[in-house]
């Protein structure tokens, strides 16, 4: 074979190459060719908050799995670059873009006017639009049982709240909270703090820490917190002082057994993969999808790691409290509803 040959042969293989990359960076695999194209849009907490971030990665990997669509994510650095991310999945065609948290609402409101035929998907904001589902959660439902479950718990008398940052929806989960403890107990001493009032209070566990810690010095055995990544601060000093915490968003109990005593789970995972689900399906639709205590989208977690915490009494006790909120019997204050 002659050198001119040879390099023919060898410019030949390179170019097969370079076309079969660039196809690769158009489409993703060839077996995602077809496929339902998914871009999830986390905030600064990341996919490894062990918490809300955590929850929706999780459901969008289990649908991955499952339902073998096309699944790319990324991590917002911060809230101005949240509305570039999801105008960069549009641009590229995904058949769904969802975003993680409250902050994303103008960013998805303004880029799904942009794009009208793409389909968009939001956790805890409402976007009213044709082509936006908004995921929302009934936290004070999941709040009250967390709270009466503090207060069985506490021997002290006295129980706390750490949010992340001061706004709305945190505040609803503190509403919830003292609730449930003043139902068990209404004689019930309640702190409540809040690590910040910008987004970087999720992302402050040294914070969550002196607040927990100025809380249990002035009695506070309890301490429910809802601060995203900054909750393991609150843990931190939970363990620290032999006190117990509550968890959020996620099941929590696994990272400190035997110091978090239950977490108040919402079903983000859940959410997240009957949204893509449905959406592959050609059953999406736009509008509210609300999850709460009847549709067991909140809740109180127990499993292996907490089961000796919590005695059959304070389960009995709580499982009646969820029933008659269900029913109706009970009505939980909702901060969105204050007078």
């Amino acid at each position: 074979m002659t050198a001119l040959q040879e390099w023919f042969k060898w410019s030949t293989k390179m170019a097969k190459s370079f076309l079969t990359m660039l196809l690769f960076l158009s489409v993703g695999t060839f077996s995602h060719a077809n496929s339902l194209k998914v871009g999830l849009v986390l905030d600064k907490g990341g996919k490894d908050d062990k918490s809300f971030n955590s929850a929706a990665y999780q459901g969008a990997k289990k649908a991955e799995q499952d339902l073998k669509i096309e699944l790319k994510y990324v991590e917002a650095t911060d809230t101005n670059a949240i509305e570039n991310l999801h105008r960069a999945f549009a641009r590229k065609n995904f058949d769904l873009i969802i975003g993680v948290g409250f902050a994303q609402q103008e960013a998805v409101k303004k880029v799904a006017a942009q794009f009208p035929k793409i389909k968009f998907a939001v956790i805890d904001s409402d976007v009213k639009a044709p082509n936006v589902r908004s995921l929302l959660f009934e936290e004070h439902e999941g709040s009250f049982l967390v709270g009466a479950l503090a207060a069985m718990a506490s021997k002290s008398n006295s129980v706390g709240f750490v949010g992340g940052m001061d706004i709305p929806l945190i505040r609803r989960f503190s509403m919830g909270y003292v609730a449930g403890a003043k139902y068990v107990n209404p004689k019930i001493n309640i702190t409540e703090n809040y690590v910040g009032v910008t987004g970087e209070a999720w992302n402050n566990p040294a914070k969550a820490k002196e607040l927990a810690l100025a809380q249990i010095a002035k009695g506070s055995d309890v301490i429910f917190v809802a601060a995203g990544a900054s909750n393991t601060g609150v843990f931190d000093a939970a363990e620290e002082k032999k006190k117990f915490a509550i968890g959020v968003d996620s099941n929590q109990n696994w990272i400190k057994p035997g110091v978090i005593l239950t977490s108040m789970m919402k079903a983000v995972d859940v959410a997240v993969y009957d949204t893509i689900k449905e959406t592959q399906a050609g059953k999406f639709t736009a509008g509210e999808i609300r999850y709460g205590l009847k549709n067991q989208g909140v809740n109180y977690t127990l499993d292996k790691h907490n089961e000796k915490l919590i005695t059959a009494d304070m389960k009995k006790k709580v499982e009646e409290i969820k029933k008659k909120i269900i029913a109706g019997q009970i009505q939980v204050p909702d901060y969105y509803k204050k007078k």
